[in-house]
């Protein structure tokens, strides 16, 4: 008998996986802590299923550690008896609510088994909303930006809780970021709205995510030199480089081959950086040629 902690994905139905999809319908109970998170559960499980538990909306220590105490002896009995789950928005592990009720079961009812199946995190929903790519070894680092905070310090951040949009941008502009808002993204309540003018989400709300990163960051990846040999191309659909050596007019360009008669070069050199990277990430066994 377990109690799962699933995440739910940004807040369209259909971006709940399969494995949390499976598991909402086996269990006997699913607990959630919110509205919108209890819209999404809704849309697999019927009505009759749901159970909710309250959490004040308080900053007090103490009363929120009451209500957490209250709602893991709810659903702790359950958890010992049959299946729950406990739903949350985004991914359970990733500034979700998950947490506490975690490790208040830890603390009052060890004997309950956690299982913990993850959703499409805000994280990586909001980049793909806004077309960022988080490629491989980027430095990336998540923040919350609540009533006007500007953290700062790395060159490139995804901020959470972006309550006075004009007042965190103010900050991170002087800090020599550009930043750009997306609100309710991927969600299925309320307006998705994208755009780099704080003033036009200067009312809050919490589903309000930022991207900042700072100016003049220049981050190349090994395929750009695809990018850049693309440019050099004429409107015959030929390289500059290719189109020299089969006039004859530039014989140090000409293009040398190897025994398999592959293009020796940018092409091999581009070639032989994949492979290596294959190797590095494990894409490729080490025989692969």
């Amino acid at each position: 008998m377990t109690l799962y902690g699933v995440g739910l994905g940004p807040g369209e139905a259909d971006l709940v996986t399969v494995r949390g999809k499976q598991v909402l319908e086996a269990c006997d109970v699913v607990y959630s802590p919110g509205r919108l998170s209890r819209s999404v559960a809704l849309e697999h499980v019927d009505e009759s299923k749901i159970g909710d538990v309250d959490f004040p909306m308080t900053r007090d220590e103490e009363k929120l550690r009451s209500a957490w105490k209250e709602a893991a002896a709810e659903i702790a009995p359950n958890a010992r008896d049959g299946d729950v789950a406990f739903v949350t928005l985004g991914d359970p592990n990733v500034y979700s609510t998950f947490g506490h009720l975690r490790r208040t079961i830890d603390a009052f009812h060890p004997d309950v088994e956690l299982e913990i199946v993850p959703g499409v995190s805000a994280v990586t929903a909001f980049a793909t909303a806004m077309g960022v790519e988080i490629e491989a070894g980027a430095g990336l680092s998540l923040r919350e930006a609540a009533n006007g905070a500007s953290p700062t310090g790395p060159d490139r951040m995804i901020l959470f809780k972006v309550t006075d949009a004009p007042a965190t941008h103010d900050g991170l502009v002087d800090a020599g970021y550009e930043v750009t808002y997306g609100r309710r993204l991927f969600m299925e309540q309320g307006e998705t709205i994208i755009t780099d003018d704080p003033e036009e989400i200067d009312e809050r709300d919490y589903y309000t995510l930022a991207y900042a990163e700072k100016e003049a960051l220049e981050i190349e990846q090994a395929t750009a030199a695809f990018q850049r040999q693309s440019g050099t191309e004429d409107e015959t659909g030929l390289s500059s480089r290719t189109a020299e050596s089969d006039t004859g007019s530039d014989e140090s360009t000409r293009a040398e081959t190897t025994t398999a008669g592959e293009p020796v070069g940018l092409g091999s050199e581009l070639h032989e950086l994949e492979r290596s990277e294959g190797f590095e990430h494990g894409d490729c066994e080490q025989h692969w040629y």
